[in-house]
């Protein structure tokens, strides 16, 4: 019956801005949201590490 689905690879959850929401799932909107929200952490992140960046290159310069 079933068991067989449970053996094909499960499609990689992606997610597009302003995307129609209204076919999905509550838990593909909770798998969406937990991707988005481990997207944003790496982006802070990122931003973090560049800020730093710049701000010691700054900070270098500046003397």
């Amino acid at each position: 019956m079933a068991i067989e689905d449970d053996d094909k690879p499960r499609k990689k959850v992606s997610h597009e801005i302003g995307q129609d929401l209204s076919l999905l799932s509550v838990e593909e909107l909770t798998e969406r949201v937990a991707l988005l929200t481990t997207e944003i952490a790496r982006l802070e992140e990122a931003a973090t590490k560049k800020r730093a960046s710049r701000d010691a290159a700054d900070s270098f310069f500046k003397k």
